[in-house]
């Protein structure tokens, strides 16, 4: 693969860092390549002396700044929590390809800190004049990304919000899988849009399947090259780094073998999956 200035490694300064949820902080940063990015997409950020980590991007703006959603859920992003306005990181990017814009009547479905590049996808569509359903998911109403920043596109009047949370503490309670089959159940929709969780996106996946709606799916895997050389990455005959990490319906039957099933560990290996709930 060659190397294009989004493969180039560049030194920002992070111009400031805001708390969306207890584990769950947005940084932003100047980038002009990164600008440029599309909802789904996303960067490498080098953490100085430590490691390299894939994140998704949760805005961009004409003026080149950009942000990524950091939930704390390792050393790095520990780390990376610690960061403070004014401190430089390692940024390459955008990276990978991006969710398709479609008009007509959309449905996205976003779990945890999925829902970040969902809240950058929904304002992409609302200036189409698309009709927009969101399912939000998380633990707690505490743990709902960007809510304040998607309730203001919901002025539109086809832009609907759907709340679910696991303890019942806002909105549905249970999964956001349960309000996806609802609402399926009573509604149709020309394209679904998801994040989350993959054990999430495999049930999506079915629901699509089923009610006979195409589906785009953005899906996390291990990466650590992020060029397509390492295959760490790797969901049966694609690279989620460089083939994704966005993906169709299409796709995902043509690796359903390993989709929700299986993930690549540090040394390349299978490692099962939980078991759907």
């Amino acid at each position: 693969m060659l190397l294009t200035e989004n493969n180039l490694m560049r030194v920002t300064e992070i111009k400031r860092a805001t708390r969306e949820s207890p584990r769950v902080k947005e940084f932003f940063f100047h980038d002009e390549p990164c600008s440029k990015g599309r909802p789904g997409q996303f960067v490498m950020i080098w953490l100085p002396g430590f490691d390299e980590i894939p994140m998704s991007l949760s805005s961009t703006h004409p003026n080149g700044l950009v942000s990524v959603a950091v939930a704390k859920v390792g050393e790095a992003t520990e780390l990376f929590h610690k960061k403070r306005e004014g401190d430089l990181v390692g940024v390459r990017g955008p990276l990978g390809n991006s969710f398709q814009l479609e008009r007509g009547n959309v449905l996205l479905i976003g779990g945890g800190t999925g829902i970040a590049p969902l809240a950058f996808l929904a304002e992409e569509l609302a200036g189409l004049k698309t009709g927009i359903t969101f399912l939000m998911g998380a633990k707690t109403k505490e743990e709902l990304l960007f809510l304040s920043r998607i309730k203001r596109l919901s002025t539109n009047t086809k832009f609907r919000v759907f709340t679910s949370t696991e303890d019942g503490s806002f909105g549905h309670k249970g999964v956001v899988t349960e309000l996806a089959e609802e609402i399926l159940e009573k509604e149709e929709f020309d394209t679904i849009y998801a994040c989350g969780k993959e054990l999430m996106l495999l049930k999506i996946f079915r629901l699509a399947q089923k009610h006979r709606t195409p589906l785009q799916v953005s899906l996390e895997r291990l990466m650590r090259c992020a060029i397509g050389l390492c295959g760490s990455c790797v969901i049966g005959k694609y690279r989620v780094c460089v083939d994704g990490p966005v993906f169709t319906d299409r796709q995902l039957k043509e690796v359903e073998s390993e989709f929700g099933r299986f993930r690549r560990s540090l040394d390349g290996s299978k490692v099962p999956l939980q078991s759907l709930r």
